[in-house]
């Protein structure tokens, strides 16, 4: 019985800390899913007998600043026992194509450059960004992505080009992507 008496103080404590962490998670998770890409599909790429295949992945994303646009990017992810762990570098060789799947409408004025979808490609260094220009002269959206490291950077990137043309026949006014650059 006395040892009830010890510990009884100690759990309010334990469940207080407890429910802050599960509070605190609740509270992340919706905002950090809303940021995730669509996975379309894998398809592995190099077998490993006991740890996961090494694959590419094809994702898709819709441009939150402009409606009527998609992207989808292919990235390959580690296998082996690193990448499972989710420890693994990933390599910087990401694809890239955008197009117009709608009206596009622009929801508010954009900088040059601006990031359009970011992730993570390792434990620390290294992500991904998608980021969108608008070539006022052609009234081209360009999105180019690239996979950037703290230490030395990289190279590696795609570019893809989104015309902004009338959708149907209904959809008179194009909008000049020049008017929502600040």
């Amino acid at each position: 019985m006395h040892a009830k008496a010890i510990t009884s103080p100690q759990l309010p404590w334990k469940r207080l800390a407890l429910a802050t962490v599960v509070l605190v998670l609740g509270l992340v998770q919706p905002a950090a899913a809303a940021d995730e890409p669509d996975l379309i599909f894998r398809r592995s790429t190099v077998f490993k007998w006991i740890s996961p295949n090494d694959k590419l992945a094809t994702y898709g994303v819709d441009d939150p600043e402009v409606e009527g646009v998609a992207c989808h990017f292919t990235v390959p992810e580690r296998g082996g026992f690193k990448g499972w762990l989710g420890v693994a570098e990933e390599v910087s060789d990401i694809s890239l194509a955008c197009r117009q799947i709608g009206p596009i409408r622009f929801k508010d004025k954009m900088s040059q450059g601006d990031d359009m979808f970011r992730q993570r490609r390792s434990l620390f260094f290294k992500k991904m960004q998608i980021v969108r220009g608008c070539d006022a002269k052609r009234n081209v959206l360009v999105y180019m992505v690239y996979s950037d490291k703290l230490i030395e950077g990289s190279p590696k990137n795609s570019t893809s080009s989104v015309p902004i043309m009338p959708w149907g026949a209904a959809d008179t006014a194009v909008q000049k992507c020049s008017d929502f650059i600040q």
